[in-house]
């Protein structure tokens, strides 16, 4: 039981750090923008991050996405065995 709970919290956490990339640059406003540069920063630093609004949202679309895979893996038994073989087999 253990094993399936961490397995499926692996794979929640890797969907979970894909999704966090993806959902970074939804709002950014750098300093550029504001022109407002502070002495010693690139202007594309950010000008207020957002942590809870990013994390947030990642966790939300993360289980959206890691649902689709629970319900497709578990009742229609396309998990990653089903995909193809990309690579070939050398044993």
């Amino acid at each position: 039981m253990l094993q399936i709970f961490l397995q499926g919290f692996a794979v929640y956490f890797i969907i979970w750090w894909m999704t966090l990339f993806a959902v970074l640059p939804i709002g950014l406003r750098t300093q550029a923008d504001d022109n407002d540069v502070v002495l010693g920063t690139v202007p594309s630093a950010p000008a207020r991050f957002r942590a809870a609004f990013v994390f947030s949202l990642t966790t939300l679309i993360s289980a959206l996405i890691y649902g689709l895979w629970y319900v497709c893996d578990t009742y229609f038994g396309w998990g990653f065995d089903a995909l193809p073989q990309l690579a070939p087999s050398f044993y």
